[in-house]
């Protein structure tokens, strides 16, 4: 399969463009495209079939569910059995934007495949004119995952996307560098008080100045999760990652000992590290570009300096946590 790359910006026909991405959709295919957060790959959410190939693609276990990206806060609630004022006040607050609502499903309407099997889905409304333009014309839900292979670090650019997907998926839309950088916050509405299944740019903070107490989840491990991001080690790149206290002192010290037994150390720090083999910045927008950058190194450790003291709602740490699968440098 070729895969072709489209550039989406002023200068692009896009009545053309998009006509091309909602064919490719409409005819059960799968189509890359900037949101936000980082880039999805989206097929329609009422076509197993066509999710099928987004789960093909990806290599993505079929137990972990899809969230479903629409065009507005009308179109959610068509799509939900039940929505609660909190729900609605959210909408309100924070959509389009970096949050995910889990809501109880309409039946018959979303691709089993999309929701794993469960009676709920993951919805939310994204922030960026290229997937809303692409929403608009395709008058569809769009079931859409980070266009990633499952586990490796999520795209942020178009290139990011070609790299995991050339050959596997037919057409990408590059919209330019995302401007989070990190998958939405997912909160679960389905339970009171709701639960944050996911962090995410939208903070615990945030959501409770509109609608007072949520919960923090804990990690869930052996049943069906309501929500991507929670039983799968994520965001890995090729080389083993270490969580490492953001110490000057002791990240040098780290980085003589990797490197006392012949090995090739990377670092990512907010800091400079110039004894490092490689160093890559550490921020929530360079987190998934310098992970990826790490696997075109020939780095055989990869150190990810970090706070001693965070929040179970920090993101960040949320990210690095999988991609280290917990690991602390010692």
């Amino acid at each position: 399969m070729l895969t072709d790359v489209i550039l989406v910006d002023k200068n692009v026909n896009k009545e053309e463009t998009y006509a091309q991405a909602v064919d490719i959709i409409r005819d059960g295919g799968i189509v890359a495209f900037p949101t936000e957060t980082v880039y999805g790959l989206g097929a329609d959410a009422t076509n197993a079939e066509a999710v099928g190939k987004i789960f093909e693609a990806k290599g993505r276990p079929s137990d972990n569910p899809l969230i479903v990206h629409v065009d507005s806060k009308e179109s959610a609630v068509g799509y939900a059995e039940e929505v609660s004022d909190k729900a609605l006040k959210l909408m309100d607050a924070f959509w389009p934007g970096a949050l995910t609502l889990i809501l109880k499903s309409k039946p018959g309407v979303f691709a089993m495949n999309v929701t794993a099997d469960l009676d709920t889905v993951g919805i939310r409304v994204p922030n960026h004119p290229v997937a809303l333009n692409l929403l608009k014309r395709l008058k569809l839900p769009i079931a859409a995952p980070s266009a990633n292979t499952s586990g490796k670090p999520s795209p942020t650019l178009a290139e990011h996307v070609y790299h995991d997907m050339e050959g596997k998926i037919p057409l990408i839309l590059d919209g330019g560098p995302t401007k989070i950088g990190i998958e939405s916050t997912v909160l679960d509405m389905t339970s009171e008080p709701p639960v944050i299944l996911r962090p995410g740019n939208v903070t615990k903070q945030q959501i409770e100045n509109v609608i007072g107490t949520v919960r923090l989840s804990a990690e869930v491990q052996g049943s069906k999760p309501k929500s991507p991001g929670m039983k799968y080690t994520h965001y890995a790149p090729e080389a083993p990652v270490y969580l490492i206290e953001d110490d000057s002192g002791l990240i040098k010290k780290a980085i003589q000992h990797v490197q006392g037994k012949g090995r090739k150390v990377a670092v990512l720090s907010a800091a400079d590290y110039p004894e490092a083999d490689y160093h890559f910045p550490l921020s929530a927008e360079t987190l998934y570009s310098s992970l990826r950058k790490c696997d075109m190194t020939d780095a055989d450790l990869i150190l990810a300096g970090v706070s001693a003291e965070h929040d179970d709602n920090d993101f960040m740490m949320n990210r690095l946590e999988k991609a280290a699968d917990h690991k602390w440098f010692s």
